[in-house]
C-alpha cells in the first residue's frame, strides 16, 4: 500500500517506505530518517555520503529509548521484584543477540545497506543495531508515545516471550557469578589468547574458581568467549554437584 506522499518517488524508495509501514504500522513523514536508520557506515563511501549519515547516531539514541521503555514495562509487570532482577531481565531483552533475532523476525535484515565485501563489518551486531536506529527514527518522526507503542505492541507483545526469558537465563556468566556469590567463591575471567585480525579475530578466555582454572571458551569477541567459558564451567560444576 502506497501513501499519497510517496507517489512521485522512485519505485525503489516507495517499496522501501511501504516495508517500513508494514513493519511499524506508520507512514514515515521524514523518509530520510528511515533511510539513515538502515545505512551502515560501510555503505557511505559508495554513495558520497558523510559519516554522520550512517545509522550510528540514531542507534545511540534508540538504545536509550528502548532501555527506558523496557524498564517501564518490567517495572509495571513485576511490581514485587527488586532492581537486580529488573536490570538482569532488561539486559537479556536488549542485548545484541536478542536484538539480532528480533530484527530477523520482523524482516529488518532485508533493508540494511552495507558493503558486503568490507571485511571489517561486524555482521554479528549490524541487524540488532538497526532495531535501535529504527526506534530513534520513529521517535524523531512521531514522538515518544508513538515509539513506545511500537516497542510494546510490535516488538515485545508480538515477538518476545518475556516469561520464557525470565525463566531461562542464557547469560551463563551471570548464572556463574550468582553461584559464586551463594557459595562464597571468587570467580575471575582471564583472556589467555587473542588470534587473527579484524572480524576473524578469536579470543580464548579461562574461568578461574579461586586459584584454579576450570573451563575455557572461545569466541569472536571477548564477551562471547567469556560466555562460552562460563557455560562450560557451569556444566562442569553441575557434573561435580551430581556425581
Amino acid at each position: 500500500m502506497f501513501h499519497w506522499r510517496y507517489i512521485f518517488l522512485h519505485k525503489e524508495k516507495r517499496v522501501f517506505l511501504s516495508r517500513i509501514h508494514s513493519i511499524t504500522g506508520l507512514y514515515p513523514k521524514n523518509r530520510h530518517l528511515y533511510e539513515q536508520a538502515f545505512r551502515h557506515s560501510s555503505a557511505l563511501k559508495g554513495q558520497g555520503l558523510q559519516k554522520d549519515e550512517s545509522y550510528e547516531r540514531l542507534e545511540f539514541l534508540g538504545d536509550s529509548i528502548l532501555g527506558a521503555v523496557v524498564a517501564e514495562y518490567l517495572f509495571k509487570k513485576y511490581p514485587k521484584k527488586d532492581e537486580g532482577f529488573l536490570t538482569d531481565v532488561r539486559s537479556r531483552i536488549v542485548n545484541g543477540d536478542s536484538l539480532n533475532q528480533l530484527a530477523k523476525k520482523i524482516s529488518l535484515d532485508r533493508l540494511v545497506e552495507f558493503e558486503r565485501r568490507n571485511r571489517s563489518v561486524k555482521f554479528s551486531s549490524i541487524y540488532g543495531d538497526t532495531v535501535e536506529a529504527l526506534i530513534a527514527a520513529i521517535y524523531l518522526d512521531y514522538g515518544y508515545e508513538q515509539v513506545r507503542k511500537f516497542i510494546l505492541y510490535k516488538l515485545i507483545y508480538n515477538h518476545l516471550d518475556i516469561d520464557h526469558i525470565v525463566q531461562h537465563n542464557s547469560n551463563y556468566k551471570s548464572v556463574l557469578l550468582e553461584w559464586a556469590n551463594k557459595n562464597n567463591k571468587n570467580i575471575s575471567f582471564k583472556k589467555v589468547a587473542e588470534e587473527g585480525s579484524g572480524h576473524q579475530k578469536v579470543f580464548t578466555v579461562e574461568v578461574w574458581v579461586e586459584s584454579e582454572p576450570i573451563a575455557t571458551g572461545k569466541g569472536n569477541s571477548k564477551k562471547k568467549a567469556e560466555q562460552e567459558a562460563a557455560q562450560n564451567a557451569h556444566a562442569i560444576l553441575n557434573e561435580v554437584k551430581n556425581s
